[in-house]
C-alpha cells in the first residue's frame, strides 16, 4: 500500500520529447501563448455565474433534457443488458441503428444513410470514398475543416473556391474538370447561407457531383426542419447531405446519406465507419426520439428564427459588423486573437457568454467571438444580450474591426 500511495503522489515524468517536436511547438504554438495570449488559453474565459446567457452551445430548438428523449434513454439503459460493443458493419438489418438510419434518410428525402461516431466522422468517412486521386474536390473556403480532411483523406486534389460564389466555382471546373463540390448549408462560423440553388446549376453544368453539409439547418430550416435542402426543393439534385447531430440534435453523433446501392460499398470501405464502435442503444433511442422532437417544432424554429433576426437587427443598430451571415450563428469578428479575448472578456464580465474560434478554426487574423442563438431565450434574455452589446461597443470599437473596414471599401467600390 505504501508503494501504491507513493506512485499515485509522484507520477514517474515523461520521456522527454525530440528535438523535432520541440521546435514544431516552438514554432506554431509558443509565440502565439506567450504574445497573443498572454499566457493564457485562448477559449478559456471565466465560467459562466448562474445569471448568465449563454450563446455558445449549438441546441437551437433547445431539445436537451426533453421528457420524451430522456425517457427513451431511460428505458433504453433500464431494457439492454444484452447488447454487443462493436463495430456498426457488423450490426444486422434489424438492429436498431439501422431503423434510425432509415427514419433519417426518409426525413430528408432521400434512400438511405449512415449514423456515425460523429459529423467529423461522417464528412472524413464519405469523402475518403466518393474522391480519389484522379477526382477533384471544389471547397467552399468556408467548408468545415472536417471537409478539407475528408478530401486530404481521399488523397484529392482539392481546391478553394470563393466563399458563397457560384462564378468562380464555375472558372475552377472549367480549369480543373468535374469533380466533387462541398459546401456548408449554413456557415458554421458566420451564419452566412449558402447560394445553393445557383451553386447546384454550376454543379450539373460541369457533370460533378455535390456534397452538402446541413449540420447547422438540419432541424433549423426546412419542412419539419428537414433541412435548407428540402426548403429550397433541391433535394432531388443533391447527390450527398452529411450532419452532424451534435447541433439541433444535441446529440453525440454524425449523419450521411447515399444512394441505396452503396449500402455495402460504404460498410467495407469508408474507414471511420469500419473502425469505429457503433454507438451504444441509449444513444441510439435518444436519437430516435429526438427526431420525432425536432419533426414536432414548428413552433421552436419559429422563436429561433424571430429571436435570429431581432438579436442581428440589434446588434446591427450597435455597430457590430455582421452583415457577413443571416441565421442563428452571429460572427463578432474582432480580428486579432487578442482583440477577440478582449471582446470575449467584457461580455462574460457582463454575463453573456459566447465561444471564440480562431485558428485553424478560421482564417488567420480573422478571430472571432461566436454567438449561437436557441428557441427558448426569454425576453428577459433578450433584453440583456442587447443591453450589452450597447454598453460593449464603445469599449471594443467593432466599426474599428479589419472586417467592418473592408466592408466599407467593399460598398464604396460598388458606389464608384
Amino acid at each position: 500500500m505504501e508503494v501504491v500511495d507513493k506512485v499515485l503522489q509522484s507520477p514517474p515524468a515523461d520521456p522527454s520529447l525530440p528535438p523535432a517536436l520541440r521546435k514544431r511547438i516552438a514554432r506554431e504554438f509558443t509565440d502565439r501563448w506567450n504574445t497573443q495570449w498572454g499566457g493564457k488559453f485562448v477559449l478559456h474565459g471565466r465560467p459562466a455565474g448562474p445569471s448568465a446567457v449563454r450563446l455558445d452551445g449549438n441546441d437551437y430548438l433547445s431539445v436537451t433534457g426533453h421528457p420524451d428523449i430522456v425517457q427513451a434513454q431511460v428505458s433504453a439503459l433500464r431494457r439492454d443488458s444484452e447488447s454487443v460493443v462493436q463495430s456498426g458493419v457488423f450490426l444486422l438489418e434489424g438492429h436498431p441503428v439501422h431503423a434510425f438510419e432509415k427514419s433519417m434518410a426518409r426525413w430528408v428525402g432521400k434512400e438511405d444513410g449512415f449514423l456515425c461516431q460523429s459529423g467529423y466522422a461522417a464528412n472524413m468517412g464519405l469523402l475518403q470514398i466518393i474522391a480519389d486521386e484522379q477526382t477533384p474536390v471544389y471547397l467552399d473556403s468556408l467548408a468545415h475543416m472536417s471537409l478539407w480532411e475528408g478530401a486530404r483523406a481521399a488523397r484529392a486534389p482539392a481546391h478553394a473556391f470563393r466563399h458563397n460564389d457560384p462564378a468562380h466555382l464555375e472558372r475552377m471546373l472549367q480549369a480543373h474538370g468535374p469533380g466533387v463540390v462541398v459546401v456548408d448549408s449554413v456557415y458554421s462560423t458566420t451564419g452566412a447561407l449558402c447560394p445553393l440553388r445557383e451553386i447546384i446549376e454550376v454543379v450539373e453544368r460541369h457533370g460533378s457531383m455535390i456534397l452538402v453539409d446541413e449540420s447547422h439547418s438540419l432541424g433549423t430550416h426546412g419542412p419539419q426542419g428537414a433541412g435548407l435542402c428540402a426548403q429550397l426543393g433541391l433535394t432531388s439534385r443533391v447527390h450527398f447531405i452529411t450532419a452532424s447531430l451534435a447541433k439541433a440534435f444535441a446529440g453525440r453523433a454524425g449523419f450521411f446519406t447515399a444512394p441505396a446501392s452503396m449500402r455495402y460499398y460504404v460498410q467495407i470501405s469508408s474507414f471511420p465507419n469500419i473502425f469505429s464502435s457503433s454507438l451504444l442503444p441509449h444513444e441510439i433511442a435518444g436519437l430516435q426520439a429526438t427526431l420525432g422532437v425536432i419533426r414536432a417544432s414548428d413552433a421552436a424554429r419559429r422563436r429561433l428564427h424571430a429571436n435570429t433576426a431581432r438579436i442581428r437587427s440589434s446588434l446591427t443598430d450597435a455597430g457590430f459588423p455582421i452583415h457577413q451571415g443571416t441565421e442563428q450563428i452571429i460572427s463578432l469578428e474582432a480580428g486579432t486573437e487578442s482583440g477577440a479575448m478582449v471582446l470575449r472578456d467584457e461580455l462574460e464580465s457582463r454575463d453573456l457568454i459566447g465561444s471564440i474560434f480562431c485558428a485553424p478554426a478560421t482564417s488567420k487574423n480573422r478571430a472571432m467571438v461566436r454567438l449561437t442563438l436557441h428557441a427558448s431565450l426569454t425576453e428577459a434574455e433578450m433584453a440583456h444580450v442587447e443591453q450589452v452589446a450597447r454598453e460593449v461597443a464603445p469599449v471594443v470599437k467593432p466599426w474599428d474591426w479589419p472586417i467592418a473596414r473592408r466592408n466599407r471599401a467593399a460598398v464604396n467600390r460598388t458606389e464608384a
